[in-house]
């Protein structure tokens, strides 16, 4: 359920009833604590008061107020409360604040949070149950682990920029940031696992994951080529490393996807485009030989798909089972796309600046508990009173 006034109720999802505790900024770790919020945990953003999150003035572009787009992207569903970690004071409400929370998530350089005393084994010592996460550019040990964790910079390192783009063409990183949203993701999946076994054991504990190990995880394919043939993958533009023909093909007016990659796919392929002498022709009669000739049958199925509009080749293909599909730009998308609103992936809340705004909805979809979005991006240390002034029983409450 996607709220279209997000502060009419509080969050009942899966989640309610666990706080959280954001020290994260940018990406990474905001796009995980996002996914928490939405699943209706209480997720507390600590910003500094001189600022907060970088992302509220220096990335994106600012409408009406000073938080850029690119801020309200990322955090809505929570609460905002600024303390100066690097003062006394800032220090001890944290620590009081972290006793009532379930789950810490920061995304600090290795090393900041010891020196700050506000570490998992500081934070635990006098609180076991705590779940405490940590998110780094290149993971908290290892030759790379002080260095500034960018998602280009990790695209480069971990081989994904080597593989995408066309075949000898220059360098080019994936059009979405795939190693900050993967490690966001990965420490989502790793607090709920820490929960779920809190929930057994009724013990918390520590886990951290990288923008590195992301974007190598990510990358199954590739690496299963590499050690199967010993050469490292090279860029193919859209085409799979695993079969073919899977990729975009032109047509008279565009391009269109297609995803044959099994013989019953290919052969229906082949009936679509009339060309049933295909499926018999020794140089594509299996996928490995249709691999090891994809030049050629490339250039054969894109003389044929030339002849033919995108959207008759699509209707075609789907007509005939085969996967297909145009391509289409984020106007098309998100303008125009009925699926798009029927499955609840645009959703609206009431930001007190900028007035009605846009959101992504969730793509998690929970029958008892839904996810939704609860409340609009907080402005910087909007929540101060209402938390810091909290009793221990209101903290208690509240988690």
């Amino acid at each position: 359920m996607i709220m279209d006034d997000p502060t009419s109720a509080e969050p009942s999802g899966a989640l309610a009833g666990l706080r959280v505790l954001d020290l994260t900024q940018v990406m990474s770790g905001p796009y995980c604590t996002m996914i928490l919020a939405d699943l209706g945990a209480d997720v507390i953003k600590i910003e500094s008061p001189a600022g907060g999150d970088q992302t509220r003035r220096s990335w994106g572009v600012a409408v009406k107020g000073t938080d850029s787009r690119a801020f309200l992207a990322l955090n809505r569903n929570k609460r905002s409360v600024t303390l100066d970690l690097k003062s006394a004071d800032g220090l001890s409400r944290f620590r009081r604040l972290a006793a009532t929370a379930d789950i810490v998530i920061e995304n600090f350089r290795p090393g900041v949070t010891k020196r700050l005393g506000i570490d998992y084994p500081e934070l635990s010592r006098d609180h076991p149950e705590l779940i405490y996460a940590s998110i780094s550019g290149f993971g908290q040990t290892g030759p790379y682990a002080s260095r500034p964790g960018y998602d280009l910079i990790v695209q480069a390192m971990t081989g994904v920029m080597s593989i995408t783009g066309e075949p000898g063409g220059e360098p080019v990183k994936s059009g979405l940031p795939i190693a900050d949203l993967g490690a966001g993701l990965f420490a989502a999946v790793g607090v709920l696992a820490a929960v779920t076994d809190r929930h057994r054991t009724g013990k918390g504990q520590y886990l951290e994951t990288s923008l590195y190990e992301a974007a190598l995880a990510m990358s199954v394919w590739e690496s299963t080529e590499f050690w199967a043939t010993g050469e490292a993958p090279a860029a193919l533009g859209s085409a799979n490393r695993m079969s073919a023909p899977y990729q975009a093909l032109p047509t008279a007016d565009g391009y269109v996807t297609i995803g044959a990659n099994n013989e019953k796919l290919w052969a229906g392929l082949c009936r679509v485009i009339d060309r049933t002498d295909l499926i018999t022709d020794p140089r594509f009669s299996d996928n490995t030989r249709r691999m090891a000739s994809r030049a050629e049958l490339i250039e054969i199925l894109s003389e044929r798909f030339r002849t033919r509009s995108t959207e008759v080749w699509v209707d075609a293909l789907l007509a005939a089972g085969v996967p297909a599909g145009p391509i289409r730009n984020y106007s098309d998308v998100l303008d125009h796309d009925q699926h798009v609103r029927e499955r609840g992936m645009i959703s609206t809340v009431d930001h007190p600046v900028e007035g009605p705004i846009r959101v992504l909805g969730t793509p998690l979809k929970l029958t008892r508990t839904p996810a939704g979005v609860w409340r609009p991006p907080p402005l910087l240390g909007e929540h101060n009173q209402e938390i810091l002034d909290e009793s221990p029983a209101d903290a208690e409450r509240a988690g």
